[in-house]
């Protein structure tokens, strides 16, 4: 490896500038690692001569170490030494720090000490990603004897071959730099790395967002037959088939999910997530959030930078059209203007695929209940937009079958004939069927009783089967949340910008 010397020359300048402004510690650091340079110098050197002159300038160098070692070890002590001494006034010296207090006029504790000017010098010309050296700061001698400055603080982690200074690298450093994003658990699994990134928000993001296993499958999804096809051609098949979903054929890179509340949209992307066996992005606009200028756009950033790394991955965007409506209204925000930009640039780098691996895809699914407030550059990123209706007749069978798992149902209730009456419920609204009705039976034993009666009821007596009354006395209760009219906005955009 070859050794520079104008690295040489300016490290060892730097070391004596440092050393006589009082910076013994940064003085220090230069010295040795002018030092390690001159050792591996002198080992690549074959001729005799350049190799005697070259040793002499490392004799130099490091008596001048020496020199500046004694005198760091000298102020050490003195701090060491202070914090044993006693007071003047109990027959003993006063201390460096007693002098500079006596020394140090009274002023007002209300008002701010002026700031300590900074020198600004250049840095160590570092290679290999290392931090350079602090620029060293003016001090006079009273501030100096204040404080004397600790070894430890100023220098850098030595590790097994000396402080990775110059040229002197570790031979693992630049492999490690290549994968500085990623460490290894003791469990083997993959963890995020927030090196270069603010670690709060790293942790907000773990905390808040992400979801290795959701545990939802396609069958406790009811229906939605057609959606489900199309989510697995869009997601599922690429990473079962790689091969195939190339080229023209590359995977969606974003889907959109339309439909009114309540019909499943949140639980068929979390059924995509478990799948595939993808990481799983729950994202909401509070996730997104923060009032700190500029923090909502690196949080933007980072998810996609996660999911990256996570990948194969899956982010999960829940009622969108509040995070990217329509731009260039006059009720917008700057701040939110801009999360909605860095949204874009980051979805139109996402691919499809991270890397050379056609299986470390990155899918962006994203739901709204108001697809025609979206922005147009958002819509146009969403490729594949899917429209998720209200169930159908066996739809509901099967959602009435799912809900009532657990509860005991007579056997004179027909269970299609009650789908059939809940024609236009939304999945959520027959959920809220299936609660009031399980509950009928116990409102009916515990009428007119006061809470010490019910306390003594045997649970066997408050558990009866659900009855066809129970079911037509819950959908009296419960009303139906999608109105007609929505409907037909639904299937409006769905006919002008859908992609089914």
């Amino acid at each position: 490896m070859s050794v520079n010397f104008g690295e040489i020359s300016e490290n060892t300048k730097m070391g004596r500038e440092s050393a006589l402004l009082g910076n013994y510690d940064t003085s220090m650091v230069y010295y040795e690692g002018v030092l390690q340079q001159l050792q591996k110098l002198l080992q690549t050197l074959k001729d005799s001569s350049s190799k005697h002159k070259w040793s002499q300038v490392k004799q130099q160098i490091s008596q001048e170490y020496e020199h500046v070692k004694d005198i760091n070890k000298t102020l050490n002590s003195f701090k060491t030494d202070n914090s044993h001494s006693y007071h003047a006034n109990y027959g003993s010296p006063m201390s460096f720090d007693d002098y500079a207090r006596h020394e140090e006029p009274t002023r007002d504790p209300d008002v701010w000490p002026p700031p300590t000017p900074v020198e600004h010098r250049p840095s160590p010309n570092i290679r290999g990603g290392v931090k350079a050296a602090p620029a060293p700061r003016r001090q006079d001698n009273r501030s100096r004897q204040r404080a004397a400055p600790s070894r430890n603080s100023a220098q850098p982690d030595r590790g097994r071959g000396g402080p990775n200074y110059g040229n002197v690298v570790d031979k693992g450093a630049k492999d490690k730099g290549k994968d500085k994003k990623k460490i290894e658990e003791e469990d083997g699994e993959k963890k995020f790395d927030p090196s270069g990134y603010d670690k709060d928000l790293v942790e907000h993001l773990e905390r808040d967002i992400l979801q290795k296993n959701p545990n939802v499958h396609w069958d406790d999804i009811a229906g939605l037959v057609e959606a489900k096809k199309l989510l697995e051609e869009a997601v599922v098949l690429p990473l079962i088939v790689p091969d195939f979903f190339k080229g023209i054929r590359r995977p969606w890179k974003g889907v959109l999910m339309v439909g009114p509340p309540g019909t499943g949209k949140t639980l068929l992307a979390k059924a995509v997530a478990t799948e595939c066996g993808t990481t799983f992005f729950n994202v909401s606009t509070s996730s997104l959030t923060s009032k700190y200028r500029g923090e909502s756009e690196k949080l933007v950033r980072l998810l996609f930078e996660m999911a990256r790394f996570y990948a194969p991955s899956t982010i999960f965007v829940d009622e969108i059209d509040s995070i990217c409506a329509k731009r260039g209204s006059d009720t917008e925000h700057e701040a939110s203007r801009r999360v909605k930009s860095e949204l874009l640039v980051q979805m139109d780098g996402v691919d499809g695929v991270c890397g050379d691996d056609p299986t470390k895809t990155v899918m962006v699914l994203a739901a709204t209940n108001f697809p025609w407030d979206l922005d147009e550059a958002l819509r146009r990123r969403l490729e594949k937009r899917i429209y998720i209706p209200l169930p159908s007749v066996e739809g509901r069978i099967q959602l009435l079958n799912i809900n009532l798992r657990e509860v005991e149902i007579s056997e004179d209730v027909d269970l299609k004939e009650v789908a059939i009456k809940l024609d236009g419920y939304s999945g959520a609204d027959i959920t809220n069927v299936c609660r009031d009705t399980a509950m009928m039976s116990f409102r009916k034993r515990i009428r007119g009783l006061r809470p010490d009666e019910i306390k003594n009821i045997p649970r066997d007596e408050l558990i009866a089967p659900a009855t066809l009354e129970d079911f037509d006395e819950a959908i009296v209760k419960v009303n139906k949340s999608v109105s007609k009219e929505d409907l037909e906005k639904y299937e409006k955009w769905m006919n002008e910008f859908g992609s089914v």
